[in-house]
């Protein structure tokens, strides 16, 4: 497995595999063929179907020189990956001197057509759960141990640094009011919920209160194109931000934050690993699923769970997303992603109380759900793997 950096990454929203993930593509390709007289871009599959509400197409006329770039939106040749992009140079006369395909895969990554995924070393020697519990227990140490003793040196201090990124669309998102562009008339909830309490709220209501105002917070701050952390993609981002916001409010301090980040990250890189973390490829359950399993197992960490307590909580909110589609009305990450993040973040909390309690009497492991998620998104039928044809995105009718 890759290092955290790889999963943990500061970006631009919307959507990782839909604007982080071309950028970088361009990016690349520009760099290759920076003396090219024109580019021509071509996006297949769900960077087509949802490319324009994702942004995909502003992103990349970001990236590319000032009127040389075209984009062609392809939403029917069959393709292998549902994020694939083809990119073309041209000379002065029109002939094409460098053509390139290249795969978004989720949270960012990308892979050039013809090659393996070996551009950024691996650091663990693990890949699954069961592995990684049988290491820990021989070697009396925490999870977060094990990614401190295998992950790169500095990890601590990059992770101090994402938390505090987190904590900056946290804040800039409860201070934002507002209508969310894009034609939907969303509008900012995040300062409402904030600001929601009543007269007797008891403490359950105010955690879910807080915790969704947070989730909230970095949902709309992604939707309006802010910086957030891939946790593990940007369609994701609230969850583990809100839950560990919550969580360094009442008693937990910033060490355990990111020693709860190094668990939740290990979770995150086995589902990467072993999976997918993409909606285009397996719908939600791989976005939100894997983000409520992270943010469960980073809770289990802070509370002190063992090691079968911490992987109970992380299969039981990953088990209980499964088949979660991926249907953004208008190809916008609006409805029903941003309520999606709170509503996880809450899932997370729970799914860490039970694991409190069940962990001994569990019959599922996190790897049978893990390899059962990736399966399960395969069998999702295209429509509800954001392309947004299916589901809410099809259904969708405007109340005003």
């Amino acid at each position: 497995m890759k290092s955290l950096k790889e999963l943990y990454k500061t970006g631009i929203g919307p959507s990782s595999s839909h604007t982080m993930g071309p950028v970088k593509a361009g990016q690349l390709f520009l760099r290759n063929n920076a003396h090219a007289n024109s580019y021509k871009v071509i996006l297949y599959g769900s960077l087509a179907m949802t490319g324009q509400g994702h942004g995909t197409d502003r992103a990349l006329y970001k990236v590319f020189p000032q009127g040389k770039l075209e984009i062609q939106f392809d939403k029917t040749t069959p393709v292998v990956h549902p994020n694939t992009m083809e990119l073309y140079a041209y000379d002065k006369q029109g002939k094409v001197t460098d053509k390139t395909q290249v795969f978004s895969i989720g949270g960012g990554e990308i892979l050039v057509a013809g090659q393996t995924f070996t551009e950024k070393r691996d650091v663990y020697p693990h890949n699954s759960i069961c592995e990684i519990a049988e290491y820990c227990t021989k070697h009396n140490i925490r999870l977060w141990e094990y990614v401190k003793l295998f992950d790169d040196a500095d990890i601590e201090k990059y992770l101090l640094n994402m938390w505090q990124v987190m904590n900056k669309a946290i804040d800039t998102g409860l201070a934002t009011e507002g209508v969310l562009e894009g034609g939907l008339g969303v509008e900012r909830r995040a300062s409402s919920l904030l600001k929601g309490s009543c007269a007797n709220e008891s403490d359950s209501t105010r955690e879910n209160r807080l915790v969704s105002a947070y989730a909230f917070a970095v949902g709309e701050q992604n939707a309006s194109g802010g910086e957030i952390v891939t946790a593990p993609t940007c369609g994701a981002c609230g969850v583990m931000p809100a839950v560990l916001r919550y969580s360094s409010e009442n008693g937990y301090s910033q060490k355990d934050v990111i020693h709860a980040m190094m668990t939740g990250g290990l979770i995150g890189n086995l589902v990467k690993t072993n999976a997918s973390i993409s909606g285009a490829e397996c719908g939600c359950q791989a976005e939100i699923g894997t983000a409520c399993a992270m943010t469960a197992a980073a809770l289990s960490e802070m509370k002190g769970l063992d090691i079968c307590q911490i992987e109970y909580s992380a299969e039981v909110a990953l088990e209980h997303h499964l088949g979660l589609t991926c249907d953004p009305v208008n190809g916008l990450v609006q409805i029903p992603c941003i309520e999606r993040n709170a509503v996880a973040a809450m899932r997370a909390i729970n799914a860490s109380d039970i694991a409190t309690f069940l962990a001994g009497s569990r019959k599922i492991t996190l790897d049978v759900v893990i390899k059962t998620m990736y399966e399960t998104g395969k069998d999702i039928k295209d429509t509800y793997r954001e392309t947004a044809v299916g589901g809410l995105a099809k259904n969708y009718c405007s109340r005003g």
